[in-house]
């Protein structure tokens, strides 16, 4: 009996699949055409009724916004500093309602206005459930960042906060958070607004390009935590041979955010956060720090392939995070 995607999960069923590219070429969430003076890179993500949105939770317009994030913050996370444009698949029940797909699409055309480039065509379908898929295209700029590039010795950084997100939804589906608390309603509003209109983080990266240290070389791991920041640091470990060590006083953590273990593991795991995640050296980290406001030094890339720990007590992270097929 052939084994299921859910058996087989993202990271194993992603490496058979290797084989039928070049090698490397599924080592990041974007794709480097063949280059001119400034090569464009592709990025295509779907986003599943049901899976990635509902109507109990998100508007339409957020739909739209989050969809195009979603593809931007990929494309942040390799580099890209010049949106060109995106084409959009939408799949749909007839039974739709024009409003939804408009309301849709506004969301899309605000992203685009805020973040740049123009909606270039795309294709519609009828189907079971409503679908998004969105393929982003951008000029790549001179730092090209990728998962494979970190190295032992580099420090891992964030661009902002993590697990706000995962927080947002929970206040939205009105369910138990991990613990009794009552938290304040500037971090609630904070959270929802992160769920609802995440922003990709081009100024983060535009900060990092300009704050580079002469000395150093355009080199830097990159990544985004999409699937969350432990799946971020596990991408970036597995793409480049190598292993991390976490600090957790130093987790990236929102103003107020609580310390307890089942408020790190949103922190560590929540997901669509759409934050870069940075391999640098200690150099160009340190500068980065004083350039870039919310950014957190968060642990360090190791030799120790394949493992990640945590520096206190050296115990083993196990990989976590979004579960396309679980």
């Amino acid at each position: 009996m052939s084994i299921t995607l859910a058996e087989l999960g993202e990271a194993e069923l992603l490496d058979r699949l290797a084989r039928f590219a070049p090698p490397g070429q599924l080592n990041d969430d974007t794709a480097l055409l063949p280059p001119d003076s400034r090569a464009l890179l592709v990025n295509t993500d779907v986003m599943v009724e049901g899976v990635h949105f509902s109507d109990a939770t998100t508007a339409p317009a957020d739909v739209g916004w989050r969809a195009v994030v979603a593809n931007l913050s990929d494309l942040a996370a390799s580099g890209s500093e010049q949106v060109e444009g995106i084409t959009v698949g939408l799949v749909a029940p007839g039974t739709t309602s024009w409003w939804w797909v408009e309301q849709v699409y506004q969301g899309i055309s605000e992203a685009l206005e805020h973040f740049g480039g123009t909606l270039l065509g795309g294709d519609c379908s009828t189907g079971n459930q409503r679908l998004l898929s969105i393929s982003a295209f951008a000029r790549v700029g001179p730092l090209r960042l990728h998962r494979a590039q970190a190295q032992p010795g580099d420090l891992l950084m964030s661009s902002g906060p993590h697990g706000l997100s995962r927080l947002g939804l929970a206040l939205l589906q009105d369910t138990p958070l991990p613990s009794a608390r009552s938290l304040p309603l500037t971090l609630k509003e904070q959270a929802i607004r992160c769920h609802q209109r995440p922003w990709p983080r081009f100024d983060a990266l535009q900060t990092l390009m300009a704050c580079k240290p002469d000395h150093l070389p355009w080199r830097a791991g990159g990544t985004d935590s999409s699937d969350g920041l432990l799946a971020a640091v596990t991408g970036l470990c597995r793409s480049s041979d190598c292993g991390a060590v976490l600090r957790r006083e130093t987790l990236p953590r929102a103003a107020a955010w609580p310390c307890d273990g089942p408020w790190d593991r949103w922190c560590l795991s929540g997901g669509e956060d759409f934050e870069l995640v940075l391999s640098l050296p200690p150099a160009w980290a340190e500068s980065w720090t004083q350039h870039q406001p919310g950014s957190h030094c968060f642990g360090a890339i190791t030799a120790d392939k394949g493992k990640i720990l945590w520096a206190d007590d050296g115990a083993l992270l196990q990989p976590s995070g979004f579960s396309h097929y679980g």
